[in-house]
């Protein structure tokens, strides 16, 4: 796919990884849609350095856990723009718990954010999607949907049955929808991480470094620009 003059829509376009691969789309002549939940100032900035680049960028507020905010999503992108080429499922919460600790609201947001609203969204997104045209969604995920541990428990199911969804829907949506999926080691740390938990990480990476934001940029751009893939995990995560 040629990206020049698209439409991309991106869940959590505000913050890290989102702002990241929003930013590198506008810079490919793309037109934006930066989604963010809560970070409306992350959000904005995002925006701005798109169109500080020459880019169109579109800031949109939805709770992901929302059904009817979610829905509402990408009619207010083809409203705007007319259209819309590409989704990328960025957004996520990440919160600890293991087997004794998850509790069921915590079970269930993850669900509703992690899985459920890239569902949704898939779904508004082929929808709306013209009958003569053709579009990508990229969804992302991580590898603890590989290798389950003992912590984060709902987090590494979601994000195993992200990897799932990508492939059901590669089949359901083929062939004018394309839809791969991203799996990401260690990017950037969590917030509050000290040099012991990086020194930690780093010993158990074969590449022995953390990822980058542009490590996972690059990795996008094949994926949309690349016609021949579909149904893919990628992973990147450094081995």
């Amino acid at each position: 796919m040629d990206l020049a003059g698209r439409v991309a829509v991106v869940t959590g376009g505000g913050r890290r990884l989102g702002r990241a691969m929003a930013v590198a789309l506008g810079a490919r002549g793309m037109r934006v849609v930066v989604h963010y939940g809560t970070s409306s100032t992350e959000a904005e900035a995002t925006a701005a350095a798109i169109r500080a680049g020459g880019g169109e960028a579109l800031v949109a507020q939805a709770d992901l856990a929302d059904e009817a905010a979610v829905r509402r999503l990408i009619p207010a992108a083809v409203e705007r723009f007319g259209r819309v080429d590409v989704l990328v499922n960025s957004a996520a919460i990440f919160e600890p718990g293991g087997v004794a600790d998850t509790t069921s609201a915590a079970w269930d947001r993850h669900f509703a954010i992690n899985l459920k609203a890239p569902f949704l969204l898939s779904q508004t997104f082929a929808a709306h999607l013209a009958p003569d045209a053709t579009g990508k969604i990229v969804n992302v995920s991580d590898w603890r949907g590989f290798r389950p541990g003992a912590t984060y428990l709902a987090y590494t199911l979601t994000k195993a049955a992200l990897m799932t969804l990508t492939q059901a829907l590669a089949v359901a949506l083929a062939p004018r929808i394309q839809v791969n999926c991203l799996a990401l080691g260690a990017i950037l740390l969590p917030a509050g991480a000290d040099a012991t938990y990086r020194e930690r990480l780093l010993a158990q990476i074969p590449a022995r470094r953390l990822g980058t934001p542009d490590d996972v940029v690059r990795a996008l751009l094949f994926l949309l620009e690349h016609d021949y893939l579909t149904g893919e995990v990628l992973l990147v995560d450094g081995g």
